[in-house]
C-alpha cells in the first residue's frame, strides 16, 4: 500500500481531525483513511461487507430489551 506524509496542517484541521476519529472511534490515521476514501471514491460501488461487519455496525441500545421479553 501506498503511504503519504501530510506536512504543514492548520492546528483547526488536525484538532477536527482529531476529534471526528475520537467520534467515531478510530485513530487519527484510520479516520484520515476513511476521509480519503469518502472524498476520492465517492460514487464508486461501494466495497461489499460480510454479514459480521454489517452486524457490527449497528447500534445496540440496550432500553430495547424488554421488546424481547416473552412473558
Amino acid at each position: 500500500m501506498a503511504q503519504f506524509l501530510v506536512r504543514d496542517v492548520e492546528e483547526a484541521v488536525a484538532a477536527e481531525l482529531k476529534r471526528r476519529a475520537a467520534e467515531h472511534g478510530r485513530s487519527t490515521e484510520a479516520e484520515h483513511r476513511e476521509i480519503l476514501r469518502e472524498a476520492l471514491l465517492k460514487g464508486r460501488k461501494p466495497a461489499k461487507r460480510s454479514f459480521t461487519q454489517v452486524l457490527a455496525s449497528m447500534p445496540y441500545f440496550p432500553e430495547d430489551d424488554d421488546l424481547f421479553d416473552l412473558r
